[in-house]
């Protein structure tokens, strides 16, 4: 196996475990904890169901130290034939890991209010955790901005280089866009139907399945003869 084989395995098992953390912490652990139509309810939640609250930071902080790991692999992958293309997944990867450490840190700040109610301001204790849970999801809106960006220099090495598949680089540039809009339209209109922003990610999602198993199981092509 060649060097570069065995650093897209690590890459893909790296980037797979950022897609497990994020399924099990931001879809299936936070929906049952917070409420955004009960600000009481989640602060019971929190209470009732402690252990959760903490297990949803834990995930919260491999989110961060898989997506990090990730963006390292990339940029060893990348270096060599498109250095520019590797500092920017890095720059963007790293990005995302300090906008989800920015979402941990809140959900910690919720954890404790509703553990100790006199931390909050006017003791008012379950306003005070459902902003938290307001401000971690906010800092996941406004990271979709680099969840984007870092797709885009990811597909252009691959239609670059071909040391990937072209026609999964130029979806993974579309895909990058795609979240680019949808952060932006969220923020500009957010009255837009959900359905209709969510398929903006779709290409996304798509591609970034793909990359996994591709560095997964083929890893990554020899470079091409000048």
């Amino acid at each position: 196996m060649s060097p570069d084989v065995r650093i897209a395995r690590w890459t893909g098992t790296a980037y797979l475990a950022l897609a497990l953390f994020g399924v099990v912490g931001f879809l299936v652990i936070r929906p049952r904890l917070h409420s955004e139509e009960d600000p009481a309810a989640t602060s019971i939640n929190l209470v009732e169901q402690a252990w959760l609250g903490h297990l949803g930071i834990a995930f919260e902080l491999l989110i961060v130290i898989a997506q990090a790991a990730a963006a390292l692999g990339l940029y060893a992958l990348f270096r060599a034939e498109r250095p520019v293309a590797a500092y920017a997944v890095a720059a963007f990867g790293m990005t995302n890991a300090v906008t989800i450490l920015g979402s941990a840190a809140f959900l910690i700040l919720a954890s404790q209010v509703a553990a100790d109610p006199g931390l909050a301001p006017g003791n008012d204790a379950a306003a005070a955790v459902a902003l938290g849970f307001s401000a971690a999801d906010a800092f996941w809106a406004v990271g979709s901005v680099f969840f984007g960006l870092w797709l885009m220099p990811m597909g252009w090495f691959m239609v670059s280089t071909r040391r990937m598949p072209p026609v999964l680089g130029w979806i993974l540039m579309a895909g990058g866009i795609g979240y680019v809009l949808n952060a932006l339209l969220s923020a500009a209109a957010p009255g837009l139907p959900a359905p209709l922003l969510d398929m903006l990610t779709i290409p996304a999602t798509i591609g970034e399945f793909w990359t996994i198993g591709y560095l997964l199981i083929r890893g990554i092509r020899a470079p091409r003869a000048d």
